[in-house]
């Protein structure tokens, strides 16, 4: 069983799928610390000192009730359509790199070693 296992994690699938993991992971904090700390404090300052993630609905009084932090939900949604934006990019990059390829004219296949035995027996032949 742990041999199993061990094949099965050190598959390529599973490593590369690891390593996008860990760099997506750190793409969404680039992404989050770029909508909370550079582009929400303009558009909040645009829209009157407005701080989006202390945004909220109270839905009640005192320390324990409860609120709707709509701000936050706001930076949110930016967050993924950024993210989402730049994998359509990338997505449609490798598409465009994957048309091309098959766009190449393939090469002629290589005769065989059956085929060119045969070409110089013919070529021989004609020329007695």
């Amino acid at each position: 069983m742990l041999n199993e296992f061990k094949a099965f994690a050190m598959r390529g699938n599973v490593v590369d799928m690891a390593v996008g993991i860990v760099i997506g992971s750190a793409f969404g904090k680039i992404v989050s610390s770029l909508v909370a700390d550079v582009i929400m404090p303009p558009i909040g300052m645009i829209m009157g000192g407005v701080d989006f993630s202390s945004l909220a609905i109270a839905l009640g009084e005192g320390e324990e009730a409860a609120s709707i932090n709509y701000g936050v939900f706001i930076n949110t949604v930016l967050d993924f359509i950024i993210i989402a934006f730049a994998i359509f990019m990338v997505i449609k990059g490798i598409n465009s790199m994957k048309k091309k390829e098959e766009e190449k004219p393939a090469e002629p296949p290589k005769p065989s070693a059956e085929e060119t035995l045969l070409t110089e027996i013919r070529d021989l032949l004609a020329k007695q």
